[in-house]
């Protein structure tokens, strides 16, 4: 029987996930988990990159020591847009910034109708143009950070093609990167790796790397951006879906076939990033649960003992008045997001909360409501008549936001399954070894027989609407 290592990388923590094909089901384990932890170096958001790679390693050790069997192959999938250096040596030039570091704040130049990508201030481009030129003049390769990692398992500098698309530097019609752009920031065309599609094989753990992990396996290029893994394992039996990969980000949109670069998506602020099978993700990011996260640091910060849970079994019963606009500049950095809340709500002239549980539904009414406008405007953009929206990922098991949500686009939401990433990564995996044939539809139907799945349709005031 066949083994697959998902490693997936989210904000917070890191997992890796033994993946395997049975009976036509897919099943996951979660071998190891390990935390994200940011750090601040020299006035800079930094990522703690060799703690994480650390991390990888002993998880894949863990996993390997369970198997009694070879293990298949490696994939993964982080978030999107950081990067790092290298020189010609291969050697990081620095700790790779944090998306959430202010260095790029401030105007930035649009670029949409190029790279059909939205001017977000962390998006690789703009974070490029803050480098030192020393730092540039010494830099031979730039990869993205699941890149990185794949180079220190394998010894191999490539990109791949999902995670480059957020970088503002690519082509979207074309998937190869864009010239005019590269040259642009001063940095060499070379500087940029060749770029592999997910399926295809990175490259063989290096000899070192084995012996630390136990086995000889090769590392398979999957959708790298942890979003296009989602994707692959939305459980759709139609094309006329929305999805919200929902997270610490919510990313909120529909499946093309082509990008959509217009003014209309230009000012809707969605993005045209690659998918899987050469589709692409027309989608908005939505501030998603950081909003929660962040509340839920300060109220421990303030020495009150909450648990999510109860807040939003409480939040349930109060009354939805108080909506706000989550994807405010004022909410990106970490800090006190339950003052930042209401203070919105204040000039928003809508009632304060004045009590956690108020806060959590005034998040939670906010997330629908922006679910609900990019839902709408993205099958206007892409000329889709959405007739379901699918939830993966965490968000898919808070029921509240599900029936909010529901409630709030009028359409029939699908949730779960909750680990979205490290299914479409195992996904890809199984199907580049032979286990899996077909396309993206056969692979969402190995997903639908395998979960139990929730719906929630629009309710009426009282109803209690979502079922299984």
């Amino acid at each position: 029987m066949n083994a697959y290592a998902a490693v997936d990388l989210g904000a917070s923590s890191g997992r890796v996930m033994l993946g395997r094909i049975v009976d036509g089901r897919i099943t996951l384990t979660e071998m190891a988990r390990f935390p994200n932890r940011p750090v601040q170096l020299g006035g800079s958001l930094h990522w703690n990159i060799l703690d994480l790679y650390q991390g990888v390693l002993d998880g894949l050790r863990t996993l390997v020591d369970s198997l009694d069997v070879g293990l298949t192959s490696i994939g993964i999938d982080t978030w999107a847009v950081d990067y790092a250096l290298l020189d010609a040596d291969g050697r990081m030039l620095g700790v790779p910034f944090h998306y959430r570091d202010t260095r790029t704040d401030g105007d930035h130049e649009d670029l949409f109708l190029r790279n059909g990508i939205a001017a977000l201030p962390f998006n690789t481009v703009f974070q490029l143009q803050t480098e030192r030129p020393e730092v540039l003049a010494l830099s031979a390769r730039l990869l993205m950070i699941p890149d990185l990692l794949a180079y220190w398992l394998t010894g191999v500098q490539v990109g791949e093609v999902t995670n480059a698309s957020t970088t503002g530097l690519l082509d979207p019609f074309s998937r190869t990167w864009d010239r005019d752009s590269i040259a642009s920031l001063g940095l060499p065309f070379n500087v940029l790796p060749s770029l592999l599609s997910p399926g295809e094989v990175i490259g063989s753990l290096t000899s070192d790397v084995s012996a630390l992990v136990g086995s000889p396996s090769s590392v398979v290029a999957v959708g790298t951006h942890d979003t296009a893994s989602a994707i692959v394992a939305v459980p759709a039996s139609t094309p006329s879906f929305a999805y919200i990969a929902s997270g610490t980000w919510s990313l909120v949109g529909v499946e093309t076939t082509e990008p959509v670069v217009t003014e209309e998506a230009r000012v809707g602020g969605f993005t045209n990033e690659a998918g899987v099978d050469g589709t692409v993700r027309l989608l908005r990011n939505v501030m998603g649960m950081w909003l929660v996260q962040e509340s839920l640091r300060q109220w421990e910060r303030d020495g009150l003992t909450v648990s999510l849970t109860e807040l939003l079994d409480e939040a349930v019963g109060l009354p939805g008045s108080s909506v706000i606009d989550p994807d405010l500049p004022v909410f990106l950095p970490p800090g006190d997001m339950p003052a930042r809340i209401a203070a919105e709500c204040s000039a928003a002239g809508v009632p304060e909360p004045s009590n956690p549980a108020e806060t959590i539904r005034c998040i939670m009414d906010s997330l629908a409501a922006a679910y609900a406008r990019s839902v709408r405007t993205a099958g206007e953009l892409a000329g889709i008549d959405v007739e379901v929206v699918h939830i993966v990922g965490g968000g898919s098991q808070n029921t509240l936001l599900c029936q909010l949500t529901a409630d709030a686009t009028g359409l029939p939401v699908v949730a779960g399954p909750v680990e979205g990433s490290a299914l479409g990564n195992v996904l890809v995996q199984a199907r580049a070894a032979g286990e899996i044939e077909g396309g993206l539809a056969e692979l969402r139907a190995v997903v639908r027989e395998s979960f139990e799945l929730m719906e929630y349709v629009p309710s009426s005031p009282g109803s209690d609407s979502g079922r299984s």
